[in-house]
């Protein structure tokens, strides 16, 4: 009976996202079976427009056909739905902060490295800024543990695992070195580890596909804010 419960779900998403990545984490983690749907984003399915008539964006989960979008809010209900191998904190205390830090630290270090590919002058120096300060957070979140989740990955490991893969590649294309080993010897020891785990190893692809992506990203957003400020 679980097994055809777990072959009704199904994750639509395209291979560049970090919020597809965290959400297929989790289901591999949980040992849930799943049918993945690459997405093109610049030609959306229906199906697409469909399950997230709001936002049409990725991911989508479909369990048993029902749709529920955002990664974050996915990442919930796969753990509430599927008990094995929690995800979440069991403190109120604990996951009323693992909600706090996830949606900060997409608001800042990923909106401000992505930014950093395209923007100049000031615009640039204060997302550098925004990312170093946040970095230093996260930082001071890990001392005295193995993982965000304390001894064994948890839900901010999740939120946070794209910064161990993505962030490398946007610091090549960009030019800005934002994940300094040497200043952040806490975040090296976690990335490391977070990257061995097998739930991971699986999703790791070439770091010259990532930096072809950020590169024609990056022509792109330029172009766009080009035209934008004509």
């Amino acid at each position: 009976m679980e097994k055809e419960k777990e072959k009704e779900v199904k994750l639509m998403g395209a291979w560049f996202s970090p919020y597809v990545h965290r959400v297929a984490w989790v289901l591999k983690l949980k040992g849930i079976q799943y049918e993945y749907v690459e997405e093109k984003l610049n030609n959306k399915s229906s199906l697409l427009h469909a399950c997230n008539p709001v936002y049409h964006k990725i991911p989508v989960l479909l369990h048993h056909g029902k749709p529920i979008a955002e990664s974050l809010f996915i990442i919930e209900y796969i753990d509430e739905t599927w008990k094995q191998n929690p995800i979440l904190p069991t403190h109120p205390y604990d996951r009323a902060m693992a909600r706090f830090w996830a949606p900060y630290i997409d608001q800042t270090i990923l909106e401000g490295s992505k930014r950093a590919l395209y923007v100049e002058g000031e615009q640039l120096n204060k997302d550098i800024k925004q990312v170093s300060d946040a970095m230093e957070v996260l930082e001071g979140l890990l001392k005295g543990k193995k993982y965000f989740g304390g001894e064994t990955t948890g839900f901010l490991d999740i939120a946070f695992g794209w910064i161990a893969i993505w962030l490398d590649a946007i610091d090549e294309v960009s030019g800005v070195r934002f994940f300094d080993p040497h200043r952040y010897p806490l975040l090296h020891n976690w990335k490391n580890k977070f990257r061995e785990m097998d739930a991971v190893k699986d999703s790791l692809f070439p770091m010259g596909k990532l930096v072809c992506f950020f590169r024609k990203y990056r022509q792109y957003s330029k172009l766009r804010l080009s035209e934008a400020t004509k």
